[in-house]
């Protein structure tokens, strides 16, 4: 501003009187430093009101993203309400499962409502939960499979069963055919009688038709030291009749790669060998289903 007025004042001496040449020259340099200051403060007009525009710019495109957002917001606001009784529906389906699970809580002492009342708690409790059922009814679908199965052999075995000469029984989750070695076997020997092996016959018809399942064929004996050169103890004993019975078995058409033999000699007792009606218990065959992976889930023990 002070540039300006003494532009004017110059302006002014020059238009009302004669001034000397110093004065004139004084008067047109502050003449020209004043329009220079003009142009300078012309110029950063316009760089601010450049600045100005950007920035107004920058802030209708944030008005506008912040209406978008706001926009998608309530069209999500929307989308949840219309849902709202589908996810009811689907909460009412675990209620079931989220009330065991209360209860459980409950006996542990812990606060239940607080805990579902977290954020993803309850959802992530009840999809646990869920998964664990499934499990349960896959296994129970297997356990359900198996126990059918067994009950028909129990049925193709009965025959066998009513006559004294085979008893079944499911023990730690496996099918076991025991029969008796007094009727397989003569004191101290390991060559199957033929009554034996006419027994054996018949447990060979129903075994062969069991595709893709496997037998183990175990000996057993009772306390009673072996005195058969031929054999060195028990064990000896029981392995070689578990072998003979394994080749019967073969010959009658089961599938050698589904069976294996092992001898427990007197180590395995199912009573105590203090009566001759227990050792005759323990002197015997088993012939075990080896249950599949898929299977193995314990079954109750049925004698």
């Amino acid at each position: 501003m002070n540039e300006l007025r003494a532009l004017f004042v110059t302006c002014a001496l020059l238009s009302t009187a004669c001034v000397s040449t110093a004065k004139y020259d004084a008067a047109l340099e502050d003449a020209r430093k004043a329009k220079a200051e003009i142009d300078r403060l012309h110029g950063e007009s316009e760089q601010q009101k450049q600045a100005n525009a950007a920035q107004l710019d920058k802030i209708n495109a944030d008005v506008q993203a912040a209406r978008t957002a706001l926009q998608e917001h309530d069209n999500q606001l929307s989308q949840a309400s219309v849902q709202s009784h589908n996810l009811q529906a689907k909460l009412d389906e675990s209620t079931a499962i989220g009330q065991r699970l209360r209860e459980e809580l409950q006996r542990l002492g812990k606060n239940v409502d607080g805990l579902l009342s977290e954020k993803g708690t309850m959802s992530h409790a009840l999809e646990d939960a869920k998964l664990r059922l499934e499990e349960l009814r896959k296994a129970q679908a297997a356990t359900d499979a198996r126990t059918a199965l067994f009950k028909q052999l129990i049925q193709k075995f009965k025959k066998l069963t009513d006559a004294g000469q085979l008893r079944i029984e499911l023990r730690d989750g496996r099918m076991i055919l025991q029969l008796p070695n007094d009727v397989l076997f003569d004191s101290g020997q390991a060559v199957v009688k033929p009554d034996g092996q006419r027994a054996i016959g018949q447990v060979a018809g129903v075994l062969k038709t069991l595709s893709g399942r496997k037998f183990q064929v175990a000996g057993h004996t009772d306390n009673v030291p072996i005195d058969r050169a031929k054999f060195a103890s028990n064990w000896e004993l029981s392995t070689a009749r578990a072998v003979a019975v394994v080749h019967f078995l073969v010959s009658q058409g089961v599938a050698a790669d589904a069976l294996s033999a092992a001898g427990y000699g007197e180590f395995a007792p199912l009573a105590a060998n203090d009566t001759a009606e227990h050792k005759a218990k323990n002197r015997r065959i088993e012939i075990s289903l080896v249950p599949a992976m898929d299977e193995l889930v314990n079954l109750p023990d049925i004698k």
